[in-house]
């Protein structure tokens, strides 16, 4: 009877510790940074533009009041110029519906394209949207962005690959951890004022990464941004450096809006 009581006793137990863990959620990455005390960047709102609700956005760059933007989606990917003051289309450029499109730099007078699981990189030029060329790419394509002499990638891991123009020479590979914990799912990427921008997917941060190091020294809180009844997948994605003013654009996949935000004392 006691072997019996002490086995019960041991099961529930056993079953009370396994469904708390199930039930548990992990420690979003908000609350981490608070708990390490992880500079936040506070930030205004310079202005808000309209911008396509059915656009799944994967990339954003911006040159003057032109916006350009990759969209993703099987069946709905492309690259896009847009008005940047009212959001219109000005030309678009659609890809077969085998590519997922992913994240968008601009490289002198080319727009760079990855794409998902297609291991293939699309160049365009700027002005016109007409494909250039084709190269193959080894990883899977999140996001990428241009420091002036390497494009720098990610795969949704906690690693961003540096490479060198034109031909995409692999050179280094960084990890990117904030006090000793990676951070992975890094998506859309930008490089400002000798930092990298990431976007993590599922999370609404944007993390700010040394380049050299990996660490991460800052964060931006979006979770304030963008419409509070969207659905799991349209998250916060999509960051582009106006230089001319030193603000960033920020949108997120199917938001209706999109953020000039000036970040304050940085």
């Amino acid at each position: 009877m006691k072997d019996k009581k002490l086995f019960f006793a041991v099961f529930f137990i056993f079953l009370f510790l396994n469904l708390s863990f199930l039930s548990a959620k992990p420690q979003s990455l908000r609350d981490y940074f608070t708990e390490i005390t992880l500079p936040r960047l506070d930030y205004s709102i310079v202005k808000v533009y309209p911008h396509d609700p059915s656009s799944f956005t994967q990339g954003l760059v911006v040159e003057g009041n032109i916006l350009y933007e990759s969209t993703g989606l099987y069946g709905e990917s492309s690259v896009r110029s847009i008005d940047l003051l009212t959001g219109k289309v000005l030309r678009k450029a659609a890809l077969s519906e085998e590519y997922f499109a992913e994240g968008i730099t601009m490289w002198g007078n080319q727009l760079v394209q990855l794409t998902w699981k297609s291991k293939v990189i699309f160049f365009y030029d700027k002005s016109s949207l007409a494909k250039l060329r084709t190269l193959p790419y080894p990883y899977e394509g999140w996001g990428i962005t241009f420091d002036g002499k390497h494009f720098i990638t990610s795969d949704g891991s906690s690693l961003l690959r540096f490479f060198r123009p034109p031909d995409f020479t692999e050179e280094r590979v960084i990890e990117v951890r904030a006090a000793g914990r990676s951070i992975s799912s890094l998506n859309e990427l930008e490089y400002a004022k000798g930092k990298i921008y990431a976007n993590v997917w599922h999370e609404d941060v944007i993390v700010v990464i040394d380049p050299q190091s990996g660490e991460v020294v800052g964060w931006i809180d979006g979770s304030l941004l963008g419409d509070p009844h969207r659905k799991r997948e349209d998250v916060l994605n999509g960051i582009a450096y106006d230089a001319e003013d030193q603000t960033f654009l920020i949108t997120g996949k199917r938001w209706s809006s999109l953020y000039r935000l000036r970040l304050n004392g940085w």
